[in-house]
């Protein structure tokens, strides 16, 4: 990501922070925009032009979205008023703005657990997964799928969240969509999501110290999302961010065995 598209980002969230009456169709308004940014280059083209002012992209802004809500739409303006390092990068900044939103307007919902959950789910369909990621199909299709599939099993800004996604991959796995959002839900909420690879469920002591553990090593909150898997054989291997920390008695034995072989 690029110093531009960085500081483009951070003031696109600021705007929706302090966007007022920030709901589920906020939410809805922001990824409505990024399918309609996505299927026009031309459109996406002249809204992240830095050669352009501002306030001519702001006017466009107006002119193709003014029915959405005020709160959609400052942001909407906050983005496009910004550097952006490529019309792709405006896009996917509005696309999180969006996951930002859906994490606001539903402070009591476990977000990341249940957008983990999903990501197992579809992980462990390589058909679906296939479906869903694939350039062939109706976007629209994939997105009533996902609702179709998660109506009654997630909460609503889950189903917004992932059948925005599956409508627009850009290249993308879904898996890695999916837990791109889970770490946007996270630092919305103030903290950071970790995947904690264990051979059994941990206990409630074992959760707890854990988190303490991570919670001073990277100065934030940490929500655990645990994945049972029986071949680390003990111990736990913790994923955060590009971060790997294996504790787990496997990764022992085979650097035992490398060093008994070296």
């Amino acid at each position: 990501m690029g110093s531009a598209t960085t500081q483009a980002l951070a003031a696109t969230t600021s705007a929706l922070t302090a966007a007022p009456s920030v709901d589920l169709d906020v939410a809805r308004e922001l990824f409505a925009a990024v399918r309609v940014l996505a299927g026009s280059s031309q459109l996406s083209g002249a809204l992240s032009d830095a050669s352009v002012p501002a306030e001519p992209r702001r006017n466009v802004v107006s002119s193709v979205f003014g029915g959405y809500s005020a709160a959609t739409v400052s942001v909407l303006d906050a983005a496009v008023a910004e550097r952006w390092s490529s019309a792709a990068d405006l896009i996917s900044g509005i696309e999180e703005a969006g996951i930002r939103a859906a994490a606001i307007a539903a402070p009591q919902v476990d977000l990341e657990a249940e957008l983990f959950s999903v990501a197992r789910t579809i992980a462990a369909n390589p058909e679906l997964e296939l479906a869903l990621g694939s350039r062939l199909g109706d976007s629209t299709a994939k997105g009533a799928l996902i609702e179709k599939l998660l109506g009654g099993r997630a909460s609503e800004p889950t189903v917004i969240i992932v059948s925005s996604l599956v409508q627009v991959p850009r290249e993308r796995r879904v898996r890695s969509m999916l837990s791109h959002a889970l770490r946007v839900v996270a630092d919305q909420r103030g903290r950071a999501a970790a995947t904690v690879f264990a051979a059994s469920t941990l206990t409630a002591d074992q959760t707890s110290r854990l988190q303490s553990t991570l919670a001073a090593r990277y100065g934030t909150d940490i929500s655990l999302n645990v994945v049972i898997d029986p071949s680390v054989v003990g111990g736990v291997r913790v994923e955060i961010g590009d971060d790997v920390i294996d504790a787990t008695v496997s990764s022992r034995l085979s650097d035992l065995r490398h060093r008994l072989a070296g």
